[in-house]
């Protein structure tokens, strides 16, 4: 039950005193620049070469559905491209990033707690809310949606080189956007903001909370990378069901 609070509740109190600390002390925004660079520039080959291999595979799958159901994997074209913009895109692509920017994250901010750098820096009157969560938390609203937008055209190329190529078909209709409507695209950014505010906060509790050496640097690690990717499913699933819930 501990767990469970802590996994909800941490993140939050992380948030508030951030949001606290950033209006009290300022953000540093040359650190801010370098931190959306960690995240989105060392993330965009992973999410980009992760979603074309997602894509294709989707096709492949779909095709071999509609080869039993309906004849022509064309007609499943649109609807292809609404799920991605909707569903697919923001939440695989948020994996992605939460997988390497939220290891990466955790693990230098570990490594800071054993080695005693954090209290050096509270102790020459920094704050490290202000100066190592916010910059983190800035280029993680920045650029998971990014790396989203850039991870779904990636998915909708390699879709659309499958089917013209490996399937014989018209490939122009896995990015017919008859049925993507602003509902769809308001879905799919609630739920990559809602990551991108998540992924640095899940890593720097992990970070920020070791104590030890070496192994609490790898455990930090991985308890940042497991919790990120948690609460991208998590916020994936309440958003698709919020607006279920409204019929959306």
């Amino acid at each position: 039950m501990k767990r469970v609070l802590t996994f909800f509740g941490a993140p939050g109190v992380m948030l508030a005193r951030t949001v606290r600390a950033g209006a009290r002390e300022g953000i540093p925004w040359r650190e801010t620049l370098a931190q959306v660079h960690e995240l989105g520039g060392r993330s965009v080959w992973l999410v980009m070469s992760g979603m074309a291999f997602f894509g294709a595979v989707l096709v492949m799958i779909a095709n071999a559905q509609a080869k039993k159901l309906i004849g022509n994997v064309a007609v499943l074209g649109p609807a292809y491209f609404e799920m991605l913009v909707r569903e697919l895109g923001p939440a695989v692509s948020a994996l992605l990033t939460a997988s390497r920017a939220g290891a990466s994250h955790s693990a230098e901010l570990a490594t800071m707690s054993v080695n005693e750098q954090v209290e050096a820096l509270e102790m020459s009157a920094g704050d490290p809310y202000a100066d190592l969560v916010a910059p983190r938390v800035v280029a993680g609203l920045v650029g998971v949606p990014l790396l989203s937008v850039l991870g779904t055209v990636a998915a909708t190329a390699s879709a659309v080189l499958v089917a013209s190529v490996a399937l014989n078909i018209d490939g122009r209709a896995f990015m017919d956007a008859r049925y993507v409507d602003g509902w769809d695209v308001l879905v799919g950014g609630l739920k990559v903001v809602a990551c991108g505010l998540y992924i640095p906060l899940a890593a720097a509790v992990a970070g920020l909370n070791a104590r030890g050496g070496a192994e609490a640097v790898g455990e930090a690690t991985t308890e940042g990378v497991v919790a990120a990717s948690l609460g991208c499913l998590l916020i994936d699933l309440t958003v698709s069901l919020a607006f279920q819930f409204v019929r959306l």
